[in-house]
């Protein structure tokens, strides 16, 4: 029996925007990192099992986040369709206008009602709020079984 993963919310603490493994990497590392994770997916989502119109896939950074030390640590890379991705991003997904349709897909992938969507979302944006009140040091160690050498980037010194 093939078990999916539950498709829930990644926001980024905003003093943490842009602090990501595409900002750490050349261009050309990103494009290798992309093609090993989709290969070893098959191109197909590894939360619902679609792929999308445009392009089947994408690549998705997940980082578990120690609020006491304020790490920000890449745990693993996986591949989402559009619309799962759309969701692990629903702040930017509300600020280009698409908040109901990324509701309405985590509701679906994940069998809630709206509503519970709703509450859910709500919790993760408390959660965004109070992380996004420090700074975090970002550690793509991870990238390391790929051959990438990543160090951990403390966050800029206060001026």
């Amino acid at each position: 029996m093939v078990t999916r993963e539950l498709l829930t919310i990644e926001l980024v603490p905003r003093t943490a925007w842009y602090k990501n493994v595409r900002s750490n990497v050349a261009p050309e590392e990103w494009d290798r990192l992309r093609r090993i994770i989709s290969e070893r997916a098959n191109y197909i989502c590894e939360v619902c099992g679609g792929r999308g119109r445009q392009w089947p896939v994408e690549c998705h950074e997940v980082f578990a986040y120690d609020d006491e030390r304020r790490v920000q640590k890449l745990v693993r890379l996986v591949v989402l369709c559009p619309a799962c991705h759309q969701v692990k991003h629903i702040g930017l997904a509300g600020a280009r206008g698409h908040m109901r349709e990324a509701t309405a897909h985590m509701a679906r992938v994940n069998n809630w009602s709206l509503e519970d969507a709703r509450h859910y979302i709500e919790g993760c944006f408390e959660i965004w709020s109070r992380r996004s009140c420090h700074q975090w040091t970002l550690d793509i160690s991870y990238l390391e079984q790929f051959g990438v050498k990543a160090e951990a980037t403390a966050p800029a010194a206060p001026k």
